[in-house]
Parts: structure tokens; sequence; C-alpha cells
């Protein structure tokens, strides 16, 4: 499935949790499919744990 195709999935439940549900919904979903994200690219071994802790002149270097 395309980036794109995900993302039109993604607008169109925020559509409408926001039309549905009111704000506070379209946060709520906003925020899992946020955490649902970084979870998925974690199990998918594009993310490291340490990623998130790592100080930014520490990225920079690792980078080089």
């Amino acid at each position: 499935m395309s980036m794109a195709v995900v993302g039109m999935i993604a607008g169109m439940a925020l559509g409408f949790a926001g039309w549905f549900g009111g704000f506070g919904a379209f946060l709520l979903v906003a925020a899992l499919g946020a955490v649902g994200f970084v979870a998925g690219r974690f199990l998918d071994g594009d993310l490291e744990l340490g990623d998130f802790f790592r100080l930014r002149d520490d990225r920079r270097d690792r980078r080089r």
C-alpha cells in the first residue's frame, strides 16, 4: 500500500472522528495514530529506542 493511500485513510479517520465526536475525539485519534506510527516503525526496525534519548549533537556525529 502506498504512503498516499495510508495518508488518505488516516485523514478520513481523523475527519470522521472530528465530525462525529468533536474536537476531543479528533485529538484522541490523532494522538493514538501517532503512537501507532512510532510503534510500527519501532517493530519494523526503522527506529531504535536509543534514538529518543540521544542528544542532538550525538545524532549529528552519527550521521557523518
